[in-house]
């Protein structure tokens, strides 16, 4: 049965805003110091994230102008299973290994470090993505949310960018790069979702 691009392209937009709900609810419960059930949301990324990386990549062989923005989409989806299969298999191992024996502490630094690696590298992508999917909104006439979405992709990439380059501690406390990320990711599921009903 063949499915609308349109469709496909509203469901790629609502995925997008369940993985911001999903980080920002781990996010505020770690900041209040609650227990963060780690396993129910990032369960519920290792779901959401292969379905993510399956529609970006049938919605880039089939629109005309956003072959990039639904590459980087597809490419964000599979570097976030990969972080958050690092998340779940390898952080809660290595972290008892790490207070059992002092020794192994290293080790299971490097596993978090490396994770955050992807993590910035995913939210690169969806930086991208929001930059140019904002650009073509405001191509379309939709001249605020394009602007804003493209003006927050930017920003993101240049933050998880510096993540990456400069080291995640690049910005101190201060979530930076993971924030632009989430807020260029809900900008760019907002203009998809126009997108999408305007087709």
């Amino acid at each position: 049965m063949p499915v609308a691009h349109h469709s496909t392209v509203r469901a790629i937009a609502l995925l997008l805003l369940l993985a911001c709900v999903t980080q920002g609810v781990y996010t505020a419960l770690y900041v209040a110091k609650l227990e963060v059930p780690r396993q129910l949301l990032w369960g519920t990324e290792g779901l959401l994230f292969p379905l993510l990386a399956a529609l970006a990549g049938a919605a880039m062989v089939r629109t005309e102008r956003l072959t990039l923005a639904f590459a980087a989409i597809a490419f964000a989806a599979v570097l976030n299973l990969v972080q958050v299969g690092v998340g779940l298999t390898l952080f809660f191992p290595f972290a008892a290994a790490a207070k059992a024996d002092p020794a192994l502490a290293p080790a299971a630094g490097a596993i978090v470090a490396f994770a955050f690696v992807i993590y910035n590298a995913a939210k690169l992508l969806l930086g991208l993505a929001a930059l140019l999917v904002g650009l073509a909104r405001m191509a379309a006439g939709r001249k605020a949310l394009g602007g804003a979405t493209a003006l927050a992709g930017g920003i993101a990439m240049l933050a998880n960018g510096a993540a990456i380059a400069a080291g995640g501690k690049v910005f101190g406390e201060l979530p930076l790069a993971g924030g632009t990320g989430v807020l260029a990711t809900a900008l760019l599921a907002a203009c998809l979702l126009g997108a999408a009903r305007e087709d």
